[in-house]
């Protein structure tokens, strides 16, 4: 394995874990699982379809979003929305986040 791909392959690790909490800070307003992923991605969060919408069923499943299907076009799409305690969910994993990134800053503060 190169330097590049052992890198990659970390930061994969890295961004595994990010994707929850995104996807619970974009769905204060409800979003279809395609567009939430096009929305990801152009943050620059990649994930596949393969990723997201089983991870959307769980988040649901777990009742952090509330989800309904929109037949209103042509073709239905099932939109999620976070729910009441996903809105504190998430409040409490920014917390968590923004904990985690003054910590790493000041571990690697000597490093830069």
């Amino acid at each position: 394995m190169t330097m590049d791909e052992l890198i990659l392959s970390q930061a994969q690790e890295l961004r595994r874990g990010t994707v929850v909490l995104a996807c619970l800070a974009l769905l204060e307003e409800p979003q279809y699982g395609y567009a939430l992923l096009e929305t990801l991605n152009n943050a620059g969060i990649a994930v596949d379809g393969n990723t997201l919408y089983p991870l959307l069923r769980r988040l649901d499943k777990q009742g952090l979003l509330t989800s309904e299907w929109n037949t209103d076009e042509s073709r239905p799409r099932k939109f999620y929305r976070v729910s009441p305690d996903g809105s504190r969910v998430r409040a409490g994993l920014i917390r968590e986040w923004q904990g985690l990134v003054a910590s790493i800053a000041e571990l690697t503060k000597e490093s830069r």
